[in-house]
């Protein structure tokens, strides 16, 4: 009868002690979940802007002027576009019907007209992958996007967003307006707003970034 006690104290104790390492084991993995748990801090109406972008307006609003004019627009370095004997006046004034035929001629290596070479990097991101990150993103680092909406192409400059910075130090996107330029028209006509609240994000087809590096 006592070796019965006995036994059962034994194992009421080792009951005992295993379920309070099971707690302590929870509250040892529950830990990491707390501490990693995010706070946010929202911070509305940022705005973020192209500096020195030049303004030009195509000589006509054939698609191929506007398309070089947006594209010079951007990168403003006569000997690579767009111009007589420039690196991508081909590329350029072959009509290409979508900027996402046009990133994939303008991609890759090109040639100066003194023979040396630049590298163009063309990134296209579809309607289906456009997101408020990648936009603000572009033009936080100073670069001005081509964007096409509702079948025209223009230069998206500026934008106004809010931000959402959160513990951890990721940041993330809300755009509310666009600033677009319309490079068919040298008056009022040429400076397009896109606003999140009425316009339909959907007919934004697509937009481009373009970088060149002289080699």
């Amino acid at each position: 009868m006592k070796e019965l006690r006995s036994s059962w104290k034994n194992r009421s104790c080792l009951t005992a002690e295993a379920f309070f390492a099971g707690l302590v084991l929870v509250s040892i993995a529950a830990a990491p979940a707390f501490a990693q748990e995010e706070t946010s801090y929202v911070y509305p109406n940022q705005e973020v802007r192209i500096a020195n972008l030049p303004s030009l307006t195509a000589p006509s609003t054939n698609p191929s002027a506007v398309l070089a004019t947006a594209v010079e627009t951007i990168l403003h370095d006569k000997g690579v576009c767009c111009g007589k004997d420039s690196a991508l006046e081909d590329a350029v004034r072959s009509n290409p019907p979508s900027l996402k035929e046009l990133s994939v001629k303008l991609q890759g290596r090109h040639v100066l007209s003194d023979g040396r070479h630049v590298m163009v990097n063309a990134e296209y991101v579809p309607q289906s992958s456009i997101t408020s990150d990648r936009m603000i993103g572009a033009l936080l680092e100073q670069h001005a996007p081509l964007i096409e909406w509702k079948s025209h192409l223009y230069v998206l400059y500026g934008a106004i967003f809010d931000k959402t910075l959160y513990s951890t130090g990721r940041a993330q996107f809300a755009i509310r307006k666009l600033f677009l330029r319309d490079p068919r028209f040298s008056d009022e006509r040429s400076e397009v707003e896109f606003n999140r609240g009425a316009d339909d994000w959907g007919k934004i087809e697509g937009f481009m970034t373009l970088s060149v590096v002289r080699q």
